[in-house]
């Protein structure tokens, strides 16, 4: 799905039995390493974000970090960085399959000199998944309100 998204800000959703993805992209004008520097920055995140209310750890390859949203402010994610190529893509993982995952992909793609395309997309997936889908909450204004926030603070500077 991350490669069907379409920099509008807008979020997409699909879903299967097994399978359920949110993405979106949005064009930031601004350089990729200046985008990735708020996106590995933990300790910053709750300033220009708006759908996150804290993350502890460090964001860096192979890491564990403890994320808390506000569209679940109950629950703490303890995720993994599983990939980091910096000012290009990073991973987020979540559970274990193939019972239950959650997979969250950050991709910056340049365009030209001044402007990147920023994509993210979460993907559940697991034996689980039709079970626990109902239980889950819509992210499609999270996502559009995280790409918003990125945008805002990358072309603010």
């Amino acid at each position: 799905m991350i490669n069907t998204i379409t920099p509008n800000g807008l979020s997409t959703k699909s879903k299967t039995l097994f399978q359920m993805a949110y993405g979106v992209g949005i064009t930031i004008n601004a350089k990729p390493e200046h985008i990735w520097s708020f996106l590995t920055n933990a300790e910053g995140f709750p300033r220009w974000n708006s759908t996150i209310s804290s993350i502890k750890g460090k964001i860096a390859l192979g890491e564990k970090i403890e994320l808390q949203a506000r569209i679940a402010p109950e629950r703490i994610f303890k995720l993994k960085v599983s990939e980091f190529v910096p000012g290009q893509r990073m991973v987020w993982r979540d559970g274990s399959a193939p019972m239950f995952q959650g997979v969250r992909t950050f991709i910056l793609k340049a365009k030209g000199d001044k402007a990147t395309d920023f994509f993210m997309e979460e993907r559940f997936s697991g034996l689980m998944l039709p079970l626990i889908a109902k239980a889950l909450p819509d992210f499609g204004e999270a996502f559009e309100d995280y790409a918003k926030d990125l945008k805002r603070e990358a072309e603010r500077v």
